[in-house]
C-alpha cells in the first residue's frame, strides 16, 4: 500500500473516529480521565489532562452529523474504487 494523500485523510478519518466513540463512564473515567477529574481553581490554567478531556468532549459534540456523511461517502468510495 502506497503511502497516499488518501490513505492519510482515511488514517485521520479512523483517528477521529476512534476518538468519537470513546464513552466517558465506560473508558474514560476508568482511566481517570472523567469530566469531573481534573477541575482546577478560578484563574487557573488547565493541565493536559484536561485541555485533551474537553478535546475529545468537542469532536464528539461537533463531529457527530459530519462523521456519518464522510463516513458514508467514504463507504461508498470503497465500495466503487475498491
Amino acid at each position: 500500500m502506497a503511502f497516499t494523500l488518501y490513505s492519510l485523510l482515511q488514517a485521520a478519518l479512523l483517528f477521529v473516529n476512534a476518538v468519537a466513540v470513546l464513552h466517558e463512564e465506560r473508558f474514560l473515567r476508568h482511566v481517570g480521565w472523567g469530566s469531573d477529574q481534573g477541575i482546577g481553581g478560578f484563574g487557573e490554567e488547565p493541565g493536559i489532562k484536561a485541555q485533551l478531556t474537553n478535546l475529545i468532549r468537542s469532536i464528539r459534540t461537533v463531529m457527530r452529523v459530519p462523521l456519518i456523511a464522510v463516513n458514508s461517502i467514504t463507504i461508498v468510495l470503497l465500495l466503487l474504487f475498491g
